[in-house]
């Protein structure tokens, strides 16, 4: 039982093995070893014993293996084999489908082999070994089956002539391959079409055969010269007839020709022969017997040949020396070069020669190679910085512009020069300027901005107050004379020092000077003398200090010697006495100083506060001039010195310094500064508006210096280089000129030696030295050369030495002077080589033999004359009489004279406007700008001349005494800038407290033309061009009211007894400008604030005898702030007068509360807006300041003085200066125009010369635009066009197989493709000998001639448009291909069969694109139209045109037009009908008319045809029979609308008879047109049944 189950299990079970281990072993190489794992399972996948498996399958678990190491990777490697075709995925799976159509491409699948070799012999290894180092490279590959391409061919040509005059011919047309067929595309159709012709029976016998001859054969050599002298017993007879003697002087002869023949082996060319077969051939093609073609001449079937020869040249020589000799491993290479000689021309049909010399770029290497010679760019100092005016500061006024200052530019000029070396030669020639060209770095900037120092002007401040009378020197007090001072300090210091500013001190002569004094700085209050008492008289002391001259306290003791103040009387008033206010402060001095005329006041007063108790009861009241007081001031004389300096002098050497000093400006690090001098000024004392008066009347410690040091700036000489010699200078019509110049390295200053005047120098050039010519000199024509007779004994006259043959010739090589040269020299500078063979004719017994043609006779005169020239006739030929036939062998030419008359006539187009050379004008500081250059202004524009012979052909305009060009002036119109008004007048500061802004404006007076500089931008507003606007301060108290004291009181409830109770008190208030010496003069009231105007009048109560009077009260105290409405301020006053028994004063203090805004405000810092950049006065633009300004603001939005926020000590933490720039107006500068370009054509009339010139600096600001020429042409001088063309080719007259001929010949033309004019070779001399560029000159070519009723083949088409394989636009990757095809074509109808295959040949190329083909249709005519495809660059195709894919339906949709598909057949649309054809097809469609009655005022009733107007389907019919129906209709109602129509037509005629016969005739004068109403007519629309 076991056994049958293990029986049966043993069907199921085998051995599954594991992967290979890795192999091991000690050695490396195939000594390893490597096991696995092997185990018993079941079918089902459960593993069980070993033992239950057939131990006899069981799989080996180790084997021998190959152990690699890290070395084997240097012997094997991956082996890869090539792609095979790429599959088709559908047919590697079978579950894939094919897809019906291909649209782009198929993808499939391609694999290779792939396999570890050794690299060594590439014995195959296991795989096992290579993927140790790298994985297996994959086998199979992913690829596209491009979908199949058909062949696609043009359209055809034009049916061909018939190929007979007579009898049954045949037309041909013909097509090209235009694309082949790709990809297993279908095949090319035939390109050839046939259709027979007859044009009429021929008239005789039609000829059945003609003469066909063969190809030449090979050129063979005749027999040698002994098997010649073997067979000709005759020629060995002759030469033993000769005596020993000739015969020696004959072989000298024939030695000396050898030697003297050039070349020798080179030139060595042999004569043989070529032979062809001459055929008879039937129309059929069959080869008949030559008997047959008896009528027609035999052509020769031999001819003299020359044996073809390969060119063979000698080895390289060796390799020249390097052109370079120095070494410079950045700088351009030299180059070398090797040649080799020729040693056998080309001859015949031989292979041409190679290149005979070779160039390589090459460096010279080795320690002896010296360092080449280094180029770099150097630049001269910068010019002067240039400031040009900006627009807006342009003033007729600033005349003078030399102080300009602000942003500016220099320049500098670049030149290149060869780096220093140790030597003294090369350190000179680093000096001088070379060609720009040898520098190779980028050259430094030429132009860049600078900035001048704007000077500053000297700013003081205004005047102090006179000072007290002082001594001049308070240390030195014996004099008794003095003086009193005004002061005034500097600003802002001025550049330059403080010489450049104004006086600073004023003097004044006074007597009893002191230099310190007493200051009262208070009285004290008014005390009684009687010390019971509390009023009447009394004393106040005065609080006094010590002050210097200048006002500043100083120590008591120092006032020891000045008198002290004594008190003051005052009185205190009793309380029946008058009260007086006390005295108002001393006003200001009515006048500085005291004249004639003129005298100082100072005044004070007071006012009566109460009357006193009545007579003699108190002290009364004064009366009204007591209450005033006024005492003198100022009451020195108007005599005002001050000491006057004039400006510094020359710096000067001081003699006097030291030498040591001398070098105390270098100390200082001023390398500008050599040595110190001495400067010196005039110092004068000056009387104020009177003069110069002694110096003893000014202060003398008050004198300025004369003398002071100063740096002498060093003495610089003027550098300029070496003189750079100039490459010669453009060709001119008239002259060639050549440059040279030095340019200016350091300008000379401070006295040192000036620049050379002659800087350039210009010169004729040289006579140009002749190059070396060479020219190929031809020797004598040698005997002419017949074919054997052995070859040409057959043909007719062989027995006599005559007929066709070959004569050489050598030539060699010479130069111009007639010296021998290499024949390579030739070959390159020479033109082409000439022949060294001609056809010759050796003339027959029978034949007239005539002498060369001689020279032509001299001309008597140009035009009118004619010429001859004469042979003779030579030999026995004087003697036949068919030889005396002067026209078949005339003995005399003539010809007329050569005409040389020649006409000089303008050609091509005027050129540019050019100014003069030399049109530069320096600048104002040597700076070379577009500015300076002349830009305007005349010039002269140029026009070609062309010199043409009396043939109307071009040549040189020498013969025209021409200098080519016709000159005339003209004017390039010059640029004018932007033009603005002057300034307008500033206005008013925009506040009158506080600071605020004021402006002034330019207007545009004239716009830029021609260039000019541009205008700043434009406000529409008001077209004003340029604002300023700077900032202004509105001193808030430079306006301030000015009451005058309180008038007497005026009592309204008068007691008069008592003189007191209410009234009122007025007083005087004015506005007036307010000065540093105090209020001076009285302006407008609107000037001052109207909320500070103090009270004009006031109500109060006078007080009464013994009442208690009080002074005015004080002012009021600041509320303290922030503002409460819980806060108050007050008030206070004193007694001046205390009051009766009884009676009290009143309160002393008021108090009122704090409001906001309305007696407590709250002040805060306004900034303002910046201002305009300001600059300095001379400044144009550059660095400049702007400002802003702090105001003060109350909290009710008003400007205050700026004193109320500093006492609150509010925090300014704003910048009220910037630093700003204003762009500088920098101009346009351009380069100097460079040299006139060569000729852009070599000939003809098209040749411009051009000059260009590039932007150096852009413009900037309102500068200069660049011009928008910056290039200019001028024409060439006119000169002709030769070339060397092809003749036709030669016409054969017999079929088959043969060469034809063409000549090369000198063309002439203009240049401007017309007709070529044929002159002379000698004119193409110096033209490559070459036609269309191509050098490979082809005269003759083999070419086959088809037989009557011959088929063949055209000649090849032109290669085609290069093509990518495309879809939809984009290239599929496979690459581009062209195509040339050939086509068939027959001449006999009988010989169709006979024709042979067309062909095609297909190549790949460069540089395809990708075309795509769509239909194109043409307009209807009828029912049809044309439906072509076309490929994408305009060429109709044909043939196989699946390019063009279209859907069938779309297609007969766009042939159907207006009609609609019903089942594939067309049909017409809703408002048509149809037209049939007689045989029941669809003809057209018609559209249905509708009759459109007009009415009045309707503009479409001018119906010329009865038209379609909205046509609709009627409810009944059908959707397909709409057209059909309306069909019917219409035929079945024709004669109803046709008795309409002609009724109406009747009423109409009626009407308007009827209405011209009643109307009144019309002015001839004036036709009017109604066009109302026009007449309604009906046109015939073509049915037939209307």
């Amino acid at each position: 039982m076991t056994h049958t189950i293990n029986a049966g299990l043993a069907c199921f079970l085998l051995f599954p093995t594991g992967p290979w281990g890795r192999c091991m072993g000690s050695e490396c190489g195939p000594g390893g070893s490597q096991s696995r794992a092997v185990w018993c399972a079941h079918s089902e996948g459960w593993t069980t014993l070993h033992t239950n498996c057939d131990q006899s399958q069981r799989p080996d678990n180790q084997q021998r293996c190959f152990r690699v190491c890290d070395w084997h990777k240097e012997m094997y490697d991956w082996q890869l084999g090539a792609w095979n075709q790429c599959v088709p995925i559908s047919m590697r799976n079978s579950g894939v489908q094919r897809p019906a159509i291909c649209t782009r491409a198929e993808e499939g699948i391609q694999t290779r082999e792939v396999g570890c070799v050794q690299k060594a012999n590439g014995e195959p290894a296991e795989d096992a070994i290579c993927e140790y180092f790298e994985p297996k490279p994959r086998l199979e590959q992913a690829c596209l089956i491009p979908c199949p391409r058909d062949c696609v061919v043009s359209e055809f040509s034009p049916w061909t002539s018939c190929s007979k005059t007579c009898g049954m011919g045949l037309q041909n047309r013909i097509r090209s391959v235009l694309a082949p067929p790709l990809f297993g595309g279908s095949a090319c159709p035939n390109l050839t079409e046939f259709h027979t012709c007859h044009l009429g029976l021929c008239a005789g016998e039609e000829s059945l055969y003609s003469v066909r001859v063969g190809p030449w054969g090979p050129c063979s050599v005749p027999l040698p010269r002994q098997a010649r002298q073997a067979g000709n017993e005759r020629l060995r007879d002759k030469g033993k007839m000769k005596d020993p003697e000739t015969a020696e002087l004959i072989k000298k002869k024939r030695t000396r020709n050898r030697q003297n023949r050039p070349g020798g082996k080179s030139w060595a060319l042999q004569i043989g022969y070529q032979t062809r077969e001459v055929n008879c051939v039937h129309k059929s093609g069959t080869v008949e017997a030559l008997s047959f073609c008896a009528e027609a001449s035999v052509p020769i079937t031999y001819q003299a040949c020359v044996m073809s020869k390969d060119c063979e040249v000698t080895e390289w020589s060796e390799w020249s020396a390097c052109s370079k000799e120095c070494y410079d491993p950045n700088g351009p290479k030299g180059e070398r070069s090797r040649s080799r000689k020729v040693t056998q021309f080309p001859v015949g049909q031989g292979a041409g020669c190679p290149e005979l010399e070779e160039r390589e770029p090459c460096s010279p290497l080795g320690d002896k190679v010296p360092p080449c010679i280094v180029y770099s760019w150097k630049a001269t100092e910068w010019s002067e910085c240039r400031v040009d005016v900006l627009l807006s500061q342009q003033d007729r006024r600033r005349g003078n512009q030399t102080g300009l200052c602000g942003g500016g530019v220099q320049s500098r000029e670049v030149y290149c020069v060869q780096s220093a070396a140790d030597s003294l030669l090369h350190l000179f020639n680093s000096l001088r300027p070379v060609d720009s060209d040898l520098c190779l770095g980028v050259p430094p900037n030429t132009t860049q901005f600078c900035h001048i120092s704007c000077p500053v002007e000297c700013e003081v401040s205004a005047w102090s107050a006179w000072g007290p009378c002082t001594y001049e020197n308070c240390q030195d007090q014996v004099a008794k004379k003095g003086f009193k001072l005004r002061k005034r300090r500097i600003v802002n210091d001025p550049t330059g020092g403080m010489g450049n500013c104004p006086h600073l001190v004023e003097a004044i002569p006074c007597e009893d000077p002191s230099c310190y004094d007493w200051l009262v700085v208070r009285l004290d209050e008014c005390v009684p003398d009687n010390d019971s008492s509390e009023c009447g008289p009394g004393t106040q002391n005065p609080q006094v200090q010590c002050v210097n001259s200048d006002g500043e306290y100083v120590e008591r003791q120092m006032c020891r010697d000045a008198i002290l103040p004594m008190p003051a009387i005052c009185e205190v008033p009793c309380p029946k006495d008058c009260a007086l206010s006390p005295w108002t402060p001393w006003s200001l001095c009515s006048h500085t100083c005291s004249g004639k005329n003129t005298e100082g006041k100072q005044t004070r007063a007071r006012s009566i506060l109460a009357y006193n108790a009545g007579e003699g009861q108190g002290i009364p009241c004064p009366n009204v001039s007591s209450l005033q007081e006024a005492r003198s001031c100022n009451d020195h004389p108007c005599t005002v010195y001050h000491w006057q300096t004039g400006p510094w002098g020359q710096c000067i050497e001081d003699s006097s310094i030291p030498a040591t000093n001398t070098s105390a400006g270098r100390a200082r690090g001023d390398d500008n500064s050599c040595s110190i001098g001495m400067q010196t000024r005039k110092v004068i004392c000056v009387r104020v508006n009177v003069g110069q008066v002694p110096p003893k009347k000014c202060p003398e410690s008050l004198r300025p210096d004369t003398v002071r040091p100063c740096l002498l700036p060093c003495r610089r000489d003027c550098i300029v280089t070496p003189t750079a010699t100039g490459a010669p200078a453009h060709q001119h019509a008239r002259q060639r000129k050549q440059h040279r110049k030095r340019i200016v390295i350091q300008y000379p200053a401070n006295g040192g030696q000036d620049c050379p005047e002659l800087l350039s120098q210009e010169r004729e050039c040289d006579a140009p030295s002749v190059c070396q010519g060479y020219r190929w000199k031809t020797h004598k024509w040698r005997r002419c050369q017949l074919v054997p007779w052995s070859v040409r004994q057959d043909s007719p006259g062989a027995q006599e030495t005559c007929g066709p043959g070959l004569q050489v010739r050598a030539v060699s090589c010479r130069k111009q002077d007639g010296g021998q040269a290499d024949v390579e020299a030739c070959l390159e500078h020479s033109s082409p080589m000439p022949a060294l063979t001609q056809l010759c004719q050796m003339p027959c017994q029978e034949d007239c033999q005539l002498s060369a043609w001689s020279k032509f006779s001299s001309c008597s005169a140009d035009c009118v004359g004619v010429r001859t020239r004469k042979r003779m006739l030579i030999g026995k030929s004087k003697k036949r009489e068919q030889c005396k036939n002067h026209q078949v062998y005339p003995l005399t030419e003539t010809q007329y004279c050569p005409c040389n008359k020649y006409n000089a006539q303008p050609v091509g187009n005027w050129s540019d406007c050019i100014l003069p050379e030399g049109g530069r004008v320096e600048g104002q500081l040597g700076m070379k700008v577009q500015g300076d250059i002349r830009e305007c202004g005349q010039g002269y524009r140029y026009q070609a001349m062309g010199c043409y012979d009396q043939d109307n052909r071009i040549v040189e305009t020498s013969r025209c005494n021409s200098h080519g060009y016709i000159e005339e002036a003209c004017i390039i119109p010059c640029p004018s800038d932007c033009k603005l008004s002057e300034w307008s007048n500033w206005s008013r500061c925009s506040k009158s407290c506080g600071s605020g802004v004021k402006v002034r404006s330019k207007w545009l007076r004239e716009k830029p033309y021609n260039g000019g500089r541009p205008c700043p931008k434009l406000d529409h507003v008001n077209q004003a061009q340029v604002y300023e606007v700077v900032p202004c301060l509105s001193d808030c108290g430079q306006y301030v009211w000015v009451s005058e004291p309180w008038s007497v009181w005026k009592v309204s409830n008068v007691d008069l007894k008592d003189n007191c109770g209410e009234g009122v008190q007025t007083r005087k208030v004015r506005c007036m400008l307010n000065t540093i010496d105090g209020p001076s003069e009285p302006v407008e009231d609107y000037l001052c604030d109207p909320e500070e105007m103090p009270l004009g009048a006031r109500n109060s109560r006078l007080p009464c005898p013994e009442d208690c009077v009080l002074n005015d009260w004080s002012a009021w105290s600041p509320c303290p702030l922030p503002c409460n409405s819980n806060s108050t301020r007050q008030r206070s006053a004193y007694p001046l007068r205390q009051p009766g028994e009884g009676k009290e004063c009143p309160p002393t203090t008021e108090t009122e509360p704090c409001k906001h805004n309305t007696n407590c405000f709250h002040y805060s810092y306004n900034i303002t807006d910046w201002s305009t950049c300001q600059l300095s006065d001379r400044a144009v633009c550059g660095s400049g300041i702007k400002t802003r300004m702090l105001d003060c603001v109350r909290s009710d939005s008003k400007s205050v003085d700026l004193k109320f926020c500093k006492e609150l000590g509010l925090e300014r933490k704003w910048s009220m200066n910037a630093s700003c720039v204003v762009e500088c107006p920098v101009n346009c500068q351009l380069s100097e125009w460079s040299p006139w370009s060569k000729c852009t054509h070599t000939c003809g009339l098209a040749g411009k010369l051009w000059r260009r010139r590039t932007v150096v600096q852009v413009p900037q600001g309102d500068g200069r635009p660049c011009p928008v020429q910056r290039e200019q042409w001028k024409p060439c001088p006119v000169r002709p066009c030769f070339s060397w063309r092809y003749s036709g080719w030669s016409q054969w007259a017999v079929c088959g197989e043969g060469l034809r001929f063409r000549n090369v010949s000198c063309f002439v033309s203009d240049g401007s493709g017309q007709e070529l004019s044929l002159v002379d070779d000698e004119l193409c001399g110096d033209v490559d000998f070459s036609v269309d560029g191509d050098i490979n000159i082809t005269l003759q070519e083999a070419c086959t001639v088809p037989c009557p009723g011959e088929c063949y083949l055209t000649e090849w088409t032109t290669w085609g448009r290069c093509q990518l394989s495309c879809m939809g636009g984009d290239d599929l990757g496979f690459g581009s291909v062209q195509v040339r095809s050939r086509a068939v074509v027959a001449q006999d109808p009988e010989n169709l069969l006979q024709c042979p295959e067309q062909e095609q040949e297909a190549r790949p190329c460069t540089e395809g694109q990708c075309l795509d083909y769509k239909w194109r249709t043409g307009p209807w005519r009828g029912s049809s139209r044309q439906v072509w495809c076309e490929r994408s660059d305009g060429i109709n195709v044909t043939g196989y045109v699946a390019m063009c894919v279209l859907a069938v339906k779309s297609v007969l949709q766009t042939l159907c037009g207006v009609r609609f598909l019903q089942a594939g057949v067309c049909g017409c649309e809703e408002g048509y009908t149809e037209v049939m054809t007689s045989d029941g097809l669809l003809d057209q469609c018609t559209v249905i008319p509708v009759l459109e009655i007009p009415t009045a005022g309707d503009n479409k009733a001018d119906v010329k045809t009865i038209r379609a107007f909205n046509p609709t389907q009627p409810a009944n019919s059908s959707p397909g029979r709409a057209g059909r129906t309306w069909f019917l209709q219409w035929k079945l109602k024709t004669w109803v609308y046709g008795v309409a129509a002609g009724a109406f037509v009747l009423l109409v005629f009626i009407v308007s008879m009827t209405y011209l016969a009643c109307k009144k005739p019309k002015k001839p004068q004036r036709r009017q047109m109604n066009n109302r109403l026009k007449p309604l007519t009906l046109a015939y629309d073509g049915d037939a049944d209307m």
